[in-house]
């Protein structure tokens, strides 16, 4: 699984993110999206993202922003990837990618098969697609609240290259979440935090080892 591609999302500090990075993290995320315990000021986004450049795919992840926000994130993060993780719609995703001129990543909420209808529409326009478990019931995120899917679900879904597979993950469960369901590429928060936005280096380092089968 050495062509597995990992993103260490909802990074805040320069030490979490240097552990990040040289644990080999592929994508870095920074979250902008003042609910989340993980919200980063646009500035503070943009320091870190300098720090990884070159290093890592730097992502901004945002929540059904509007135009003046999706310009200055832009302007100052400077980010490889935007992940748009709201209530977007493909109208809207295209729209984003023609006014930033960023690759985009969309996530999807999944539950039951039924939410798998959507995703062909995604795939026409956005860059990447980032399969999230839906938010239990009562939840105030739209992701990052440490619960899976059934990963079962995807066995017959016909996915584009380099989606990636987000929710619930740990380095105790992504090997076995990577063989049921055939990616190649996962993304993890609140797996390798200690408590809700504060990651530590040791589990950073032990998911991308237990994604990429070096242990």
């Amino acid at each position: 699984m050495s062509n597995v591609r990992v993103k260490i999302c909802g990074l805040g500090t320069e030490a979490t993110l240097d552990a990040a990075l040289e644990a080999g993290a592929d994508l870095v995320g920074f979250v902008h999206f003042p609910r989340s315990p993980r919200h980063l000021a646009l500035d503070a986004a943009g320091r870190l993202a300098r720090r990884a450049r070159g290093r890592a795919e730097c992502v901004i992840l945002l929540v059904d922003p509007d135009d003046a926000l999706l310009a200055a994130a832009a302007e100052a993060v400077d980010p490889d990837l935007i992940q748009l993780h709201g209530r977007e719609s493909p109208e809207r995703v295209a729209e984003v990618h023609r006014r930033t001129g960023r690759a985009v990543m969309k996530a999807v909420g999944i539950a039951t098969a039924d939410d798998l209808a959507t995703l062909p529409a995604y795939a026409a326009v956005a860059d990447r697609l980032l399969l999230d478990a839906k938010p239990p019931p009562g939840a105030t995120l739209p992701g990052g609240n440490g619960v899976s899917f059934d990963w079962d679900l995807l066995a017959q879904a016909s996915l584009p290259a380099g989606t990636m597979l987000s929710g619930g993950l740990d380095a105790a469960n992504v090997a076995e979440a990577l063989a049921r369901t055939g990616l190649t590429a996962v993304d993890v928060s609140s797996g390798v935090e200690v408590r809700p936005g504060e990651k530590d280096p040791a589990r950073i380092a032990a998911f991308i080892a237990a994604a990429r089968g070096r242990v």
